[in-house]
């Protein structure tokens, strides 16, 4: 069975907030996109505990602290003026521009 990939309206390196979960109302940027399964991994948020496999003679193992995915439906983008905000699209010549909801300005 595939898996429908989904249309994501957040991009690599938007500043995002948590808007629901253990973290909200953090904030972190988008490190990567699982477009698959409609989760994200945001630096600084969904901190888990997993233990580390010593893969080579000079590594560290044991318990390292590192990003969980998220799912993407408990983030808001971060307007720079407004805050939290939706997305939405302009048409500007022949671009298609995301943009604040609130104030218009261009994301």
């Amino acid at each position: 069975m595939a898996l429908a990939v989904h249309k994501f309206k957040l991009k690599k390196e938007d500043t995002v907030q948590v808007i629901a979960g253990k973290d909200k109302g953090k904030r972190g940027r988008i490190l990567k996109i699982d477009r698959a399964r409609d989760r994200v991994i945001v630096e600084g948020v969904n901190i888990v505990k997993k233990a580390m496999k010593k893969r080579k003679q000079q590594d560290r193992g044991g318990i390292k602290e590192i990003e969980a995915a998220i799912h993407s439906s408990n983030l808001m983008i971060v307007c720079k003026k407004c805050g939290p905000v939706r997305i939405g699209y302009k048409i500007e010549g022949d671009k298609k521009v995301r943009v604040c909801r609130k104030c218009g300005e261009a994301l």
